[in-house]
């Protein structure tokens, strides 16, 4: 053929033979490539705003939370003495759990509460209650893992008596 001449296709011989437009770059492909990295990081800064906003009902039990003085003294086997005022309880649990409670009561009715809660308790003055710290009248450490139905394996009692009338209890029910 000479060098005007076409083949049956209609293209001349040599032509470099290429389907669709020559030479463009498909745009939308990379975009949308080089958009899925910036996606990612806009998913985790919004993931991150929601666990920070959405934080208050955290789940691991690190914070203190507050509980009804009932079930805190409960957890040790006790039960809530008559006359209790200015009651404050919270519950720390996650590994090991540990109520608090801390409240006032008429002083006359200290030693019969904690007899009828804790008979096995040392009496004030007697063996292991010398080490009860400053400002406290009576305290005691107790063992309650063998009693049927405490769920607590320790019970801290600290009594201080404020006046002729009021007597202030820290109680402490834990588990180590």
């Amino acid at each position: 053929m000479a060098g005007n001449e076409r083949s049956d296709t209609g293209e001349r011989p040599g032509a470099d033979v290429r389907p669709g437009p020559a030479g463009r770059t498909r745009w939308g492909l990379v975009a949308a490539i080089l958009a899925l990295p910036v996606l990612v990081v806009v998913g985790l800064l919004v993931l991150v705003g929601v666990w920070v906003l959405t934080d208050d009902e955290e789940t691991d039990g690190t914070r203190l939370k507050d509980v009804p003085c009932a079930q805190a003294l409960a957890f040790g086997g006790a039960e809530l003495p008559t006359g209790v005022r200015d009651a404050k309880c919270t519950v720390q649990s996650w590994l090991d759990t540990d109520y608090q409670a801390d409240f006032r009561m008429p002083r006359g009715g200290v030693s019969a509460w904690l007899t009828e809660a804790y008979p096995e308790a040392p009496r004030p003055g007697g063996p292991g209650t010398k080490a009860c710290g400053s400002g406290v009248d009576y305290c005691f450490q107790l063992d309650v893992t063998e009693r049927p139905g405490v769920d607590a394996y320790y019970v801290n009692v600290n009594v201080t008596y404020e006046n002729a009338e009021t007597a202030r209890v820290r109680y402490s029910a834990f588990t180590t």
